[in-house]
């Protein structure tokens, strides 16, 4: 598991260039380019398990579903962040992701502390430092365990039909 850790106003078009808006829609075809004029790094070395921490406004910009899509394919546990755009984190929730609000956690962290985020719990640690915030409404779990809001929806339909 890795951190990426990242500052405040990384707008959407730092998470996934606009200029592949239109030509780019799978997962194939998005993760090449997640977080290519951030972090270079980031599509080649980010793994399923990994955290990104973050600044102020993360994920603020225009609305493009790219980025969500890609980090949900990567398998980021969760994003921590001081606080999100709103457009960004409804975008996440719709995908399954975790976002966390935390500032104290994303101050106390250094590079090569460790992160562990209990989001059912509202608890993280970073180091040896154990932080907590609001925890996640079930809804949220059960988005995420789902594997997004269709994938969900869906199990609810089927669960109402009887199948």
């Amino acid at each position: 598991m890795k951190v990426w850790k990242y500052g405040d106003g990384i707008n959407t078009d730092m998470l996934f260039p606009g200029k592949y808006t239109y030509t780019c829609s799978t997962p194939e075809e998005i993760l090449p380019h997640l977080l290519e004029d951030l972090d270079p790094n980031f599509a080649k070395g980010a793994e399923a398990g990994d955290i990104i921490m973050a600044g102020e406004n993360f994920g603020c910009g225009s609305s493009r579903e790219q980025p969500t899509v890609g980090l949900k394919t990567v398998g980021i546990k969760a994003e921590v962040a001081k606080s999100f755009a709103r457009i960004f984190y409804r975008s996440a929730i719709n995908q399954g992701l975790v976002l966390v609000e935390c500032p104290e956690a994303v101050e106390a962290y250094k590079e090569g502390d460790s992160v562990d985020v209990k989001p059912e719990e509202g608890k993280i640690a970073v180091g040896d430092k154990e932080f907590t915030f609001p925890k996640l409404p079930a809804e949220i779990i059960a988005i995420r365990d789902a594997g997004g809001l269709l994938a969900y929806v869906r199990n609810e339909l089927k669960q109402r039909e009887g199948r």
